[in-house]
């Protein structure tokens, strides 16, 4: 495993820059998932690695394996919790180089259908609503 970076979002245990955008849901065994506080993608999320792996090439092609695996779980609970009409993937680490995936469900009539997607005019949710998404989650993820 790689080690974590002091300093770094994604590696520290307490960030509140971190907590102002995202929420974490669950720790994997290889990465941690948050739910993104903007929500006009209903479920939008994050899974970032756990280590200070900056590009996918900095794993070795069991962890790329892992992190893949712990990827399509993630999906594989969006499309069943959401039932989104497309998931868009997005890993950019330009300013925050650490490896992380943006897991954005996509709806027809939603914004951004037709084109990536963007954090323009975010929509926040009161505390028990982002529960409710993060439940939606836990529940199946279990499955």
């Amino acid at each position: 495993m790689i080690e974590k970076k002091q300093g770094c979002m994604y590696c520290d245990e307490v960030c509140e820059h971190r907590d102002s955008l995202m929420i974490k849901i669950c720790d994997f065994e290889h990465s941690k998932l948050y739910l993104f506080r903007d929500q006009k993608n209903r479920g939008r999320c994050i899974l970032a690695y756990d280590g200070h792996a900056t590009d996918l090439t900095d794993l070795s092609e069991k962890e790329l394996n892992d992190f893949n695996k712990e990827l399509m779980a993630v999906a594989n609970a969006i499309h069943r919790g959401f039932n989104p009409d497309k998931i868009n993937y997005g890993s950019y680490a330009d300013t925050v180089k650490h490896l992380h995936i943006h897991v954005v469900p996509k709806y027809i009539d939603g914004p951004n259908w037709n084109g990536p997607f963007s954090d323009a005019n975010p929509k926040y949710l009161k505390d028990n609503e982002y529960q409710e998404i993060i439940e939606i989650f836990k529940k199946e993820l279990k499955k």
